[in-house]
């Protein structure tokens, strides 16, 4: 069709698409979906080959967040059944992170819940950034703590960190339908300060949280315009507990139309399937392999992912490579522009993000809670429920990885 080689001439150019064109990529009907599959897997391929990135979650502090941002678990009066501990000590986060490089991770992503990081809180992941590389030689670093003061994203990466990820999540005309306590040029700030500190800067959005079309295209022209090195792709896990747990409005085939339109808009960029993707894509992940070029391994921050083995047999399955700890993840010409503009220690080698679906976080301490006993046995995924029904056997909450004593499932 028209709309779709126009789409990947630019893509293939780096030229912007008109909204029109992206809102055309989500129109489209279910008999067009795999062509439009196959026109965002050239662009991909043109600029990332048939790699594929992993990255591995390490929850530095979870539960009892400040904020009251709708999708979260961890939000302020979540009524969800999450795992609650504070920080994690260096060691404790190092020994979590190794168990994702293990399978192949080359980014570790550091989150912690709550609105934005002491200064004390700063130092505390500093010091964990350190404890990671020391044991991890090759292995890059993203922080995801919430909002920054001034200041803080310079300290950061003089610790070691590679990259600092904020999502966006939605447009700013429905932002504040989503929080209340912070707002979207509060998060655009953070990524801004994020990006002049020579931080990679990640930035995303949440698809399934009753947005308009016109609100997905908006929030990824913002993304673009923001210059994101990254853009992880999080579909809305609709947490028992929280307001939004009825909003089960994804199937895999509009998950896979608002990649492909991602990537047309963001050609050049990481694109991460990031939070969610078991759930909505289920069997149709290996797909949309063919548009992102990158995903997390194992569990997220409180829900539970596939086997970690599961993913690398899917990646090899449906013809892809997992990306090696010596290449280098962006095309050369954004590589070498973030060197230009940081110096050889700025962000040329830092291209991802860790995606969590809260966007980030670092707030009020409190008290460990005690690890269960044993993982739940996994759920199967039924059918596309109605929406407005929900679907707690869709969501596993994570019990295992940081914060326990079970082993992760990476």
């Amino acid at each position: 069709m028209d709309l779709l080689n126009t789409l990947v001439d630019k893509g293939l150019r780096r030229e912007l698409p008109t909204r029109e064109e992206a809102l055309a990529v989500l129109a489209t009907s279910d008999d067009e979906l795999l062509d439009v599959v196959a026109a965002a897997g050239k662009v991909r391929r043109q600029w990332f080959g048939r790699r594929v990135k992993l990255n591995y979650l390490v929850n530095l502090k979870s539960g009892l967040c400040p904020e009251d941002c709708s999708y979260c678990s961890q939000r302020l009066g979540s009524k969800a059944e999450i795992l609650k501990y504070t920080w994690l000590k260096p060691d404790e986060a190092s020994q979590a992170a190794a168990a994702g490089v293990a399978g192949g991770a080359k980014r570790v992503c550091l989150v912690a819940s709550g609105r934005g990081p002491t200064d004390r809180d700063v130092e505390r992941v500093g010091k964990t950034i350190e404890a990671i590389k020391e044991q991890n030689e090759g292995i890059e670093v993203c922080a995801c703590l919430g909002l920054l003061s001034d200041g803080q994203a310079e300290r950061l990466k003089d610790a070691g960190a590679d990259a600092y990820n904020h999502n966006l999540n939605t447009s700013e005309a429905t932002y504040g339908q989503i929080t209340k306590t912070h707002t979207y040029a509060d998060r655009v700030d953070t990524v801004q300060k994020a990006h002049a500190a020579g931080l990679s800067a990640c930035s995303g959005l949440i698809a399934g949280m009753g947005e308009s079309d016109e609100d997905l295209v908006d929030v990824v022209y913002s993304l673009r315009e923001l210059d994101s090195d990254s853009v992880p792709v999080n579909f809305l896990i609709p947490f028992e507990g929280t307001p939004l747990a009825k909003e089960w409005n994804l199937t895999p085939q509009r998950c896979l139309r608002i990649l492909a339109m991602v990537r047309f808009v963001c050609p050049d960029v990481e694109v991460r399937i990031a939070g969610g993707r078991e759930v909505h894509l289920r069997s149709m992940q290996p797909l949309a392999l063919n548009i992102a070029n990158s995903i997390f391994l194992g569990d997220y921050l409180t829900s539970e992912g596939q086997a970690g083995q599961a993913d690398l047999d899917m990646i090899a399955d449906a013809g892809f490579e997992v990306e090696g700890a010596g290449t280098t993840t962006l095309p050369a010409h954004r590589a070498d522009a973030a060197a230009a503009a940081h110096g050889p220690c700025g962000s040329s080698a830092a291209q991802a993000g860790c995606g969590s679906a809260c966007g980030g976080c670092s707030g009020h301490e409190h008290e460990a809670v005690p690890a269960p006993t044993a993982a739940p046995e996994p759920a199967a995924a039924p059918a596309q429920a109605p929406a407005g029904e929900v679907r707690p056997d869709l969501v596993a909450v994570r019990r295992r990885g940081a914060g326990t004593d079970l082993a992760p499932n990476a």
